[in-house]
């Protein structure tokens, strides 16, 4: 059933962009550029308007629930198909796992046993609990609490914009142009703060209207945490000034204290621990159903495509995955996570931009008339250098962990895919 609004999805992709991230990284962006940090943003929104232009037009030619999963798999078959499935739940689950340890230690900045020991390990089950929980029952619930929290989590970043806006430095804010080498070593990590629309997508087979909702939902998400962003680095430095480095863990919530006092501090670590699960309810809405698709394809095993009788939701994989990210943000840090999720996120990016030149190319529809987009394949072929290029600052460390994941995943796919002949050939 298609439940899904443009407005909905709009407020989804919303939702699962600005997390943990932003409330932290102004301060690891200015240590690198000082106040040329906006360079940084400009040059990931560029990108990132590059690579969801791409989504857009796979998504309005493949409405199937499986979100960038089933656009490679749809532009190049199976394999291709399963290595984007890997490298999205490998940057999905180290993306929530990383947040969700945000989370935990937000809650215990508040109260301290809340954030350490056992006690953390018990908040963050109950938390994945909890979520699968509500996910299982239906995709409305889901996508309702994801509007209400996405409300609830920007109003105190637009206060501090609101407060901060007649309280600028102005010399705080001039900068030189900084190196390409520089931007580059900012944008790697940067980039963490702009991923999360893949997840958002992943519910597409439930959208009204893909051909025209897609689109128009990503570019108009974008452009609006672009903005966000924005106004948001300049309050940072135009407040703090060279000060805004040293406050590593808490740059916003320093900044707030400076503008509105004790009240703006707390207004602001509230609202962050409130997008810190507000990000995490959007994944568990949107990943658990690649790993239905992957299920129903017979790339996992197949009782991921299971429905729940009642509620008609993936709930095997709801509860699977919810299972399995616990588990990683129990026993992981922020930091060794984050890292992860840029990388994988990136070479599944770069998947996806190859599968929209594709879906083009072979004009597949599934819903109506497409998105096309202008150009030819420029926008693809810019897409790609540019993910090259980001992928590059990296460090060698990442690329192994990364191919021992996919290594690891295309064994078993090679495995089963033997196991099923071997079962054709003895059943003819």
């Amino acid at each position: 059933m298609r439940a899904i609004s443009a407005r909905e999805l709009t407020a989804s992709i919303i939702n699962c962009t600005i997390g943990a991230g932003i409330f932290v990284l102004p301060a690891s962006v200015a240590a690198g550029l000082g106040a040329a940090a906006p360079v940084a943003y400009v040059a990931c929104a560029g990108l990132m308007t590059l690579i969801v232009l791409c989504f857009a037009a796979a998504g309005s030619r493949v409405s199937l629930t499986g979100g960038l999963y089933a656009y490679i798999e749809v532009a190049f078959g199976g394999y291709a198909g399963f290595a984007g499935g890997v490298f999205y739940w490998s940057t999905a689950c180290f993306s929530v796992a990383s947040v969700a340890t945000a989370f935990a230690g937000s809650l215990g900045v508040i109260y301290a046993p809340l954030g350490a020991g056992s006690v953390r390990a018990v908040v963050l089950g109950s938390l994945f609990a909890l979520l699968a929980v509500i996910n299982v029952r239906g995709v409305k619930p889901g996508i309702r609490l994801v509007e209400a929290i996405t409300v609830a989590k920007l109003a105190p970043l637009l206060v501090l914009i609101a407060a901060g806006v007649f309280a600028l430095n102005p010399g705080y804010l001039r900068f030189s142009l900084p190196t390409v080498s520089q931007v580059g070593q900012a944008s790697i990590l940067l980039i963490f703060a702009f991923q999360g629309i893949e997840v958002a997508l992943m519910p597409v087979g439930e959208v009204k209207n893909p051909a025209r909702s897609v689109p128009r939902a990503i570019l108009g998400a974008l452009a609006l945490t672009t903005l966000i962003y924005l106004a948001i680095q300049a309050v940072a430095q135009g407040v703090l000034g060279p000060q805004l480095a040293s406050y590593a863990d808490a740059p916003l919530a320093e900044t707030a204290g400076r503008l509105l006092g004790r009240f703006g501090k707390i207004l602001v670590l509230a609202g962050g621990t409130i997008s810190m699960f507000g990000y995490v309810s959007g994944d568990m809405l949107g990943t658990p159903r690649a790993l239905f698709a992957l299920g129903r394809d017979g790339a996992l095993p197949a009782v991921l495509s299971r429905v729940h009788p009642r509620y008609r939701t993936p709930a095997v994989a709801i509860v699977s995955y919810a299972v399995v990210v616990a588990v990683l943000s129990i026993s992981s840090s922020f930091n060794q996570l984050a890292v992860l999720a840029n990388v994988s996120g990136l070479l599944l990016y770069g998947l996806c931009v190859a599968a929209s030149y594709e879906l083009q190319r072979r004009d597949v529809r599934m819903a109506g008339e497409p998105f096309n987009l202008p150009g030819g394949m420029a926008i693809q072929a810019i897409a790609l250098i540019g993910i090259v290029w980001l992928t590059a600052q990296a460090t060698r460390r990442e690329f192994i962990i990364e191919a021992a994941v996919l290594a690891a995943a295309s064994g078993y796919y090679v495995l089963r895919r033997r196991y099923a002949v071997e079962l054709s050939t003895s059943s003819s």
